[in-house]
């Protein structure tokens, strides 16, 4: 057992330099109607990538390396939301089928998701990656968006991962 599964996970109030990705995240998780997003983030003077969740009333999870944190969804952080964050519509729920790889919704739905995605992963910029996760009718296959500059933006439907065509 790690120590984190010995001793709880720790609550905190601020990540450090991490708090305006957590911002950012939480700002983009209720902008673009997601049920959670990530990002795999750099630290500075560190080669293991940081990753923060954020979910629909949930902590926020920061996992740096064998360090794992949680903050109350709602904390206050001295960080400024960017002004360029996108917004998606509300969607009704996707109707995903993983066997045929095929994801239906409203008209122009996928495509206002990915590039609010493919937004989010340029505003944290590379080598970041940006993964939003919206809801189904399937709560048992989710639906996800992974998106990094400069790379094709990928589509998740359960275990099955499909490139996004470029638009």
């Amino acid at each position: 057992m790690s120590s984190a599964e010995d001793d709880g996970i720790e609550v905190v109030l601020t990540v450090g330099e991490l708090d305006g990705v957590v911002v950012t995240l939480r700002e983009f998780l209720h902008r673009a109607n997601a049920i959670q997003v990530q990002a795999v983030v750099p630290q500075a003077g560190d080669d293991v990538p940081a990753l923060v969740s954020c979910g629909r009333l949930e902590p926020i999870e920061v996992v740096r390396g064998d360090e794992v944190v949680h903050l109350p969804h709602g904390v206050d952080l001295d960080a400024a939301v960017p002004d360029d964050l996108p917004v998606v519509p509300p969607l009704p729920p996707f109707e995903v089928d993983a066997s045929e790889g095929r994801v239906t919704g409203p008209l122009g739905g996928v495509e206002a998701a990915a590039r609010a995605v493919e937004a989010l992963a340029a505003i944290l910029g590379p080598p970041s990656v940006a993964i939003g996760f919206y809801p189904t009718t399937d709560p048992d296959v989710p639906f996800g968006i992974a998106s990094r500059v400069g790379e094709p933006t990928i589509i998740t439907i359960g275990e099955d991962q499909f490139e996004l065509p470029a638009s």
